[in-house]
């Protein structure tokens, strides 16, 4: 294990996925950067339709248990992991990110953002540039050909690099960058670029106080439905102990 790793408590099996339980957001923001240097590697965010995801899809789950970093952005999963009797805090994933990419500013740490529309990808890269983050390149989602992402990993060679893909699609690129460029860290970040930008509106602090982001998502967007179902599968394995 890295020097740099502080994890909480040990990992807590979920469903099958090995996650860190940890006290605050520092602490998971240790595992990635501590006294100005890097763990090269790749961190998950972990929510319930993720650990549904991966029991489906036993190469996900590899992928997810190899990871530096796993932590729980989800109160289903964080209060799976408190029933099995040990404390942690969640992390919600936009808030990770952002804390992420303001400590690297603070050693100037090179970044680089893959995914989202262009707009959205430019006005992410421009507002971290503002708040003084160190983005050496932004390729947005829409690319033709992988190799345009190598190029730039060979050329600008960023230490931290973020994926908004969604899952799973954007794990599995990490998966291939990582074979060619191994020596920094990746995070897949969903929808986040769209959240930081305001090109979609988070819920609001109400929702996020009672733990019901996935309730405000859904009546904003009803075609969610399908992948809120996931939820409930997930609700009735934990309250029937089976994660």
């Amino acid at each position: 294990m890295s020097k740099y790793r502080k994890s909480f408590s040990s990992p807590v099996n979920v469903g099958g996925l090995s996650i860190m339980p940890f006290a605050s957001m520092d602490d998971a923001l240790d595992q990635v950067i501590s006294d100005g240097h890097v763990t090269p590697g790749f961190g998950v965010s972990v929510n319930s339709e993720i650990v549904m995801l991966a029991r489906r899809d036993p190469a996900l789950m590899a992928h997810i248990n190899n990871a530096v970093l796993r932590f729980a952005d989800g109160i289903g999963v964080v209060k799976t992991i408190a029933s099995k009797g040990v404390k942690n805090t969640r992390i919600p994933g936009c808030e990770f990110w952002e804390a992420l990419m303001l400590r690297a500013g603070k050693s100037d740490i090179p970044v680089m953002l893959i995914g989202a529309k262009p707009q959205v990808n430019e006005a992410a890269v421009a507002q971290l540039r503002a708040a003084g983050v160190n983005v050496v390149c932004g390729i947005d989602g829409y690319f033709d050909d992988e190799d345009v992402l190598r190029k730039a990993l060979s050329q600008h060679q960023p230490k931290i690099i973020t994926v908004a893909m969604g899952a799973p699609k954007q794990e599995q690129l990490i998966v291939r960058l990582r074979e060619f460029y191994p020596d920094a860290f990746y995070l897949g970040v969903g929808g986040t670029y769209d959240v930081y930008t305001g090109h979609v509106k988070r819920a609001p602090k109400l929702f996020c106080d009672l733990h019901l982001e996935w309730f405000y998502r859904l009546c904003a967007q009803p075609t969610r439905i399908g992948r809120q179902w996931s939820l409930a599968k997930y609700l009735a394995l934990h309250l029937t102990r089976q994660l």
